[in-house]
């Protein structure tokens, strides 16, 4: 593999949980080799949503092995609530960015936000998880990592029925916070979380 100091490498950067009412929002940056990308496409990478969760750890699994880095970046319940969710979003993003090494000389963004102050050069692509193996590996990467948390985040509290929505707002976690309150992991300026 030529680590040389020609090489160009492209990142791929995606988000999971924007939309949950509990726990923090999680980014995935992957550098993945050019020889990764057809048997990763083989294996069915795409975007995390349209897999099954068994498939997507077998998929986390192999992109980790294969990747040249992956990092996680992730901005907490107390981050989404003082920034709003977007910034919250992106500041994920960068810090993810910021773990890797060897540091891109390209980011793709899913979505049509840039980050801000990212001092390397960025690119968005709307459905970016559909059309970009870097991008739907980065989604298998973030939705793997925040599930795995959320389930251990379970644990300690049990009567959100988190094993089942992963902070999602289903009926169930809206009857619990009726019921129960808001717990220290859930996002106060969302609507269902207000007290």
């Amino acid at each position: 593999m030529n680590l040389g100091p020609d090489t160009q490498w492209v990142a791929g950067v995606d988000e999971v949980g924007r939309g949950a009412l509990f726990g923090p929002v999680v980014a995935a940056t992957v550098i993945l080799p050019e020889t990764a990308i057809t048997p990763l496409i083989q294996l069915g990478v795409r975007d995390s949503k349209r897999l099954s969760p068994k498939k997507r750890i077998d998929l986390f699994q192999q992109i980790q092995a294969i990747a040249l880095d992956c990092k996680v970046g992730l901005a907490s319940v107390r981050e989404i609530d003082r920034l709003n969710i977007l910034q919250a979003t992106l500041l994920a993003m960068k810090r993810s960015i910021l773990k890797l090494n060897p540091q891109p000389q390209l980011c793709l963004i899913d979505g049509n936000q840039r980050i801000p102050n990212l001092l390397i050069p960025q690119q968005t692509l709307i459905k970016g998880d559909q059309t970009s193996v870097l991008i739907a590996s980065a989604s298998i990467i973030a939705k793997v990592w925040r599930d795995q948390l959320i389930i251990r985040l379970a644990k300690k509290y049990p009567e959100y029925d988190l094993i089942h929505n992963k902070g999602y707002g289903t009926k169930k976690h809206r009857e619990a916070l009726q019921r129960y309150g808001v717990s220290p992991q859930h996002r106060l300026s969302f609507r269902p979380c207000h007290k």
